[in-house]
């Protein structure tokens, strides 16, 4: 038996196809049910003309679900009729190219309604692929071929893995894709709208008129299909939906689509052929066989619409991103991209986090292949990229997800369960299979088609909890009478499993703010399975504490040193994100106390201690260099500040910690164990200072030192593992970054004089609101500034 793709694309011959008197096609194989030509039902020669006129009036009131019963070409007693339906046309001809002899003239068909349904009747079946021309009066003639004469596309192995919540590459069957049949070009369209009375296809080529493009339904399965031939790339379409129970008619765009209209429109569009190639095969082949746990990730968090953008306000494209975004990455030595969401989203102050293009980039920012351009030359100059994305909600506008067929199918019906109240959006019912087929696929598209190396899971508590944000009495408990989203906590575990199975060495990194134990443990454990998890609580506690004024840091001490009890539960990142930057909670400048000296020491000392903690580090761009106001996602970021010597102090620091981070083992090969942290003093909250010592496995080490008080400490002592001479390998008080330089003139030598536990001691001097990393002389790998 051929193969399902290779069967479709075969041509055909009407003849052969057609069923014969004992109900076999003439090739002999059993005659498919209910289709136009290949597997046409019989049509007597007694048909009633009352039946006839029942399915013209179901068609006309687009109430036809069994259109390639009606349309098409069919056996009518000793002959044939080809039906069309065609509203806009004057006048219709069958056409048919020449074959072993001269072409046949072209044939009129006979409107028998003036709604515009046309016939041709003939003794002999037409050969097949026939074509169809239509007067259009002042808008000229058009061509086309019969789409009611093309086979059914979809195998039904993959409806039932769909329907089973199984089908992880459902782009494959759902949605509008490049189907050529029988050697002719085309666009398959096919949705799942299991309530529907009739789906149609309708688009700029048939004036949106539901009644032109009904589709084939695949029965129980909830699937519509039809092959549109001819059809081009860049067409604006969408899905007319009348709902079995209440006759209501809805359109929506195809959740399934590729690509979609520049908002405000928003309509999907047929997808272009895409023409990258890929060059990046070097990078996936090191991702895979890459010892993750072990190796140093520093994120730089990007919204792709406000990071730059052009003096008259436009966007950067994916393409302008990667010659500007990528040097700019490049030179402050991060190791990975994260975006923002970039699926197609209709309303930029949501920043993507209500998206309706679960399969389609952005179209504010360009094309598919721009997206997979900017991809492939991060892979290539060694920078992954992570996608924000977003299964947990989805926006209720009327034209995407939400009551789909008139029901709630991607939903909860019950807004107890299907309506998130902080955002007045959806919730995905995840006990649903369908629904599982297309998140599952979802998450698959981006890393297979696009190459992402991690996906970021927003909003996993909301997920994982059924009164996440909800009062008593707004909730329903689950069937054991708990609290948990037992369907979100499956759909999570199937998630990360088919992710670290089909695609090695990709991540995936959860959102989530609870103390859910085991987030980033392995399923097989127990665990949700996420590859790491954002460490909110270290979030919140390090910002509330940088927030108090100096002098009173003392009484809060613990909110620093708390984080190390649940430290290695979870493979942290350490987050300094867009959420805490917006929303009257201010820039990491403006939350500092203090004078303007003060405040740019603070933000300098922040970012040395997220780069010292134990964990991977993640900062939102602007961070970098003191961003003075919060962030404004309908500007761009103030790049004027640069030009200051106080912001370009704390990027000159960001680029060197970032460089001591990736190139000292000690500082990252042992962020996710216990090991590679020990105290060395956790207890002086009467002067604000911390230390401690960061190991790498082969036993290396460096030393840091924190003073959280604008006051100097001269000849503070600490004890060190080893006596000897150390080096100064970073002062966040440098004057390159904007400080006073009080320091240690590069080296401290340590005697072998106990102090806090430690054999060995030294004295340095401290700088004020300052951070100092120190490597024994023999591991120093810096310039000792």
């Amino acid at each position: 038996m051929l193969p399902s793709k290779m069967k479709h694309d075969l041509p055909m011959q009407v003849n052969d196809l057609l069923p014969s008197p004992d109900g076999r096609t003439r090739s002999g194989t059993p005659a498919p049910v209910a289709d136009a030509v290949s597997g046409a039902v019989r049509v007597g020669a007694d048909r009633a003309q009352t039946s006839l006129s029942l399915e013209l009036s179901a068609l006309l009131q687009g109430t036809l679900d069994a259109p390639f019963a009606y349309l098409g070409l069919h056996r009518d007693g000793d002959g044939y009729v080809l039906r069309v339906f065609e509203p806009y046309a004057s006048a219709l001809w069958l056409v048919q190219d020449a074959g072993e002899t001269a072409a046949p003239a072209p044939r009129p068909l006979t409107r028998i309604h003036a709604s515009g349904l046309f016939e041709w009747r003939g003794a002999e079946a037409p050969a097949w692929p026939y074509r169809l021309r239509a007067s259009l009066g002042e808008h000229g003639t058009r061509e086309w071929h019969d789409p009611y004469s093309f086979a059914a596309q979809i195998d039904e192995v993959d409806l039932y893995l769909f329907n089973e919540g199984r089908l992880t590459q459902a782009w494959n069957t759902l949605g509008c894709r490049p189907a050529p049949a029988g050697g002719l070009p085309g666009f398959r369209f096919s949705v799942w709208a299991p309530n529907a009375q009739r789906v149609s296809v309708v688009g700029e080529w048939n004036e949106w008129d539901g009644r032109v493009h009904p589709m084939r339904s695949h029965g129980s399965s909830g699937v519509w299909e039809l092959f549109l031939p001819d059809l081009p790339a860049g067409a604006l379409y969408r899905y007319e939906i009348r709902n079995r129970d209440t006759g209501a008619v809805f359109t929506h765009s195809d959740p399934y689509a590729r690509a979609y209209e520049v908002r405000p429109g928003n309509a999907s569009v047929t997808p272009h052929p895409g023409t990258h190639a890929w060059q990046d095969g070097a990078w996936l082949a090191q991702r895979a066989q890459a010892a993750w746990l072990e190796q140093p990730m520093s994120i730089y968090e990007v919204h792709a619409g406000s990071w730059r953008r052009h003096p008259d306000g436009r966007f950067y494209s994916y393409r302008e991103l990667a010659d500007s975004l990528l040097p700019y990455v490049l030179d402050l030595g991060y190791t990975h991209i994260e975006f923002l969401p970039l699926t197609e989203h209709p309303l930029d102050e949501s920043w993507g986090y209500q998206s309706v293009g679960y399969f389609a980039p952005s179209s504010r920012f360009g094309s598919a292949d721009d997206l997979k351009h900017l991809i492939d030359r991060c892979h290539q100059a060694g920078i992954g990229v992570i996608l924000d994305w977003v299964p947990g909600h989805f926006p209720a506008d009327p034209f995407a997800l939400a009551r789909f067929d008139g029901t709630a199918l991607y939903e909860h019906d019950d807004p107890r369960l299907g309506l998130h109240p902080d955002w007045g959006t959806c919730v995905f019912n995840f006990e649903r299979n369908e629904v599982r087929s297309f998140l599952l696929s979802s998450a698959s598209w981006w890393l297979d088609e696009f190459h992402f190396d991690a996906l970021r899971v927003d909003a996993v508590a909301s997920m994982l909890y059924l009164d996440y944000s909800r009062e008593p009495g707004q909730w329903l408990p689950n069937r054991f009478g708990g609290r948990e989203n037992l369907g979100a906590i499956d759909f999570l575990r199937e998630l990360n499993a088919l992710v670290h199975a089909r695609f090695p060495g990709a991540l995936t990194i959860a959102e989530e703010s609870t103390s859910w134990p085991m987030v980033s443990r392995p399923t097989w454990l127990g665990g949700l399975g996420f590859s790491m998890k954002w460490n909110m609580g270290w979030m919140h506690d390090t910002l509330s504490y940088f927030a108090l004024d100096p002098v009173h840091r003392r009484y809060h001490h613990h909110q620093l040193t708390f984080g190390q009890l649940y430290a290695y539960t979870e493979n942290f990142v350490l987050p300094l994100s867009h959420d805490e930057v917006v929303h009257g909670k201010r820039s990491l400048l403006d939350r500092m106390p203090g004078d303007a000296w003060q405040r740019f020491a603070g933000v300098r000392l922040l970012l040395a201690l997220q780069a010292f903690t134990p964990a991977r580090k993640l900062s939102f761009m602007g961070n970098e260099f003191a961003h003075g106001r919060e962030w404004n996602s309908q500007q761009e970021l103030d790049w004027g500040l640069l030009a200051l010597d106080a912001h370009r102090g704390v990027q000159s620091l960001v680029r060197d910690l970032n460089r001591l981070y990736r190139e000292e083992p000690a500082l990252h090969q042992l962020d996710f164990e216990a090991p590679g942290f020990e105290w060395i003093d956790c207890n002086d909250a009467e002067q604000s200072v911390l230390t401690f010592i960061r190991r790498a496995r082969d036993g290396r080490h460096a030393l840091i030192v924190l003073n959280f008080t604008p006051v100097p400490r001269p000849q503070h002592r600490l004890g060190v593992p080893q006596a000897g001479r150390y080096r100064e390998v970073l002062n966040s008080d440098s004057m390159l970054y904007g400080g006073a330089n009080f320091g240690n003139d590069g080296f401290v030598d340590a005697c072998a004089e106990p102090w806090s536990g430690q054999p060995a001691s030294m004295r340095v001097n401290l700088p004020p609101l300052g951070a100092l990393a120190l490597l024994p002389e023999a591991t120093g790998s810096s310039d000792g500034r």
